[in-house]
């Protein structure tokens, strides 16, 4: 995430790997002693399926295969990077459409969803409606109300449940926890948080944004069906500008930089300073449209004093915005292509060097408290079985993706006008913007007649 002075350039996937977490052995039980969500004791497989495989997809598939069945898949695209994974697991039966799968196939367990954003929530829910634990890929959904919904659904359906942000599982933000509780830099009044996705406007586009859309014709692939794809969106014509990936950056799909990288790096953020909702939030960006995502953007998040902790502001960059160099910062030391300082009143921490270099020489860090994770995904696994919920299961993903997408919002170009003089106050508790209601309609978009939550 950061660079310093001897340190190389740590890429999103060595930040959501950076720490080595401790395998912990499951213990078997009799089944009348497993109480909780699950039906299995924790020697029974799970029979798990996939929907969305060919991305993150495949990735969760792999890490739970290893002590679990892989029943059923299905993915609306059977283009080859779908059909490897088909032949990964030849035992699993193969579907284009969730329902139907859901239909026909009563021994699933559990569901892992990897889909496009728009298509996570519906996809959740349905799953849950039907008694199956889900496992969520970030962000959790594709609109705020759809996540405060997919929470109260978990509850409700006494279901396990994760949300792919698989590096709130590792030691690393363990670590950075215990030393801000230890007081090492004082009370944390601002964070800043970055990344270089869309773009770093310099040589590397990850996904387009900022961008009209395409006007040229494509016939849809025989393999692609494109009527399950769009799902709840608004129909349109087919386009290799929108899938694969490149989905991430159209208001239709995706949820931009920030929703992909947001429930990633936010997510140590709220654990150590124990946030949960802002009280406001606004932006600037670079040119917005009504189809994609500005190409670069700042947010500012407002907290209220959560008991003995200060109020604090957050604030995310993206598309190779980041904050300007600190007085404390060591001669060579650079903010990389992504990061997160926390700024307290005796210090700072740039991810995990504390500054200015005295107090770090001085501080000696507390002796770990904090257990560590079995895994990810092996979290979920041991909550279908009746174990702790997950680090990351809804009621913990729900809030925080509100969070990350109500940031989207003062983004959008239909309030750019008022915005540009205004900043946005967010009641949590009535879920209502309180000094612009014409905001409140994008906090859910409208489903297209067929499609549900």
């Amino acid at each position: 995430m950061m660079q310093g002075k001897s340190s190389k350039p740590i890429s999103r996937r060595g930040f959501i790997e950076t720490s080595t977490v401790a395998l912990a052995g499951l213990t078997i039980v009799p089944s009348h002693a497993v109480s909780g969500l699950g039906h299995k004791t924790p020697s029974d497989k799970l029979n798990l399926a996939g929907v969305g495989i060919a991305g993150m997809g495949r990735v969760n598939l792999e890490n739970v295969a290893k002590t679990e069945n892989i029943v059923a898949l299905c993915d609306v695209d059977w283009r080859e990077p779908t059909m490897k994974i088909f032949k990964t697991y030849p035992g699993a039966k193969q579907y284009k459409d969730f329902r139907v799968m859901l239909d026909k196939q009563k021994d699933i367990d559990g569901v892992i969803i990897a889909t496009p954003d728009h298509t996570h929530a519906v996809i959740s829910m349905e799953s849950m409606k039907r008694g199956k634990h889900v496992y969520t890929q970030k962000p959790l959904t594709h609109s705020v109300f759809e996540a405060k919904e997919l929470a109260k659904a978990a509850k409700q359906y006494k279901v396990a449940s994760q949300m792919g942000n698989q590096g709130q599982a590792s030691d690393g933000p363990r670590r950075l926890r215990e030393m801000i509780w230890d007081g090492v830099i004082g009370p944390v009044r601002e964070v800043h948080v970055w990344t270089d996705r869309p773009n770093n406007g310099l040589l590397k586009t990850y996904w387009p944004q900022g961008v009209a859309r395409p006007k040229d014709t494509h016939p849809t692939p025989a393999e692609l069906d494109w009527d399950l794809f769009t799902g709840p969106a608004p129909m349109r014509p087919y386009n290799p500008a929108y899938h694969p990936f490149s989905w991430r950056g159209w208001w239709d799909y995706g949820t931009g930089a920030l929703g992909d990288i947001g429930c990633h790096s936010l997510d140590p953020i709220f654990r150590a300073l124990k946030l949960k909702y802002p009280i406001s939030v606004q932006a600037v960006s670079t040119l917005v449209n009504l189809e994609t995502y500005p190409s670069g953007s700042i947010v500012r998040y407002e907290f209220p004093a959560r008991g003995d902790m200060p109020a604090v502001t957050l604030t995310w960059y993206d598309g190779g915005l980041r904050p300007l160099l600190m007085k404390e910062m060591e001669e060579g030391m650079q903010m990389g292509s992504g990061g997160t300082l926390y700024v307290g009143d005796k210090g700072m921490i740039l991810d995990d060097k504390i500054l200015p270099k005295s107090l770090r020489e001085s501080y000696k860090a507390p002796a770990p408290s904090i257990p560590s994770s079995p895994g990810h995904e092996e979290e979920w696994i041991r909550a279908c079985k009746g174990g702790e919920p997950g680090g990351s299961d809804f009621e913990w993903a729900g809030p925080l993706t509100e969070t990350v997408l109500l940031g989207n919002i003062v983004l959008r170009s239909e309030l750019k006008e008022k915005l540009s003089g205004l900043i946005l106050q967010w009641d949590p508790e009535k879920f209502s913007f309180t000094n612009l209601p014409e905001a409140n309609k994008f906090l859910h978009t409208e489903y297209r007649k067929g499609w549900s939550l």
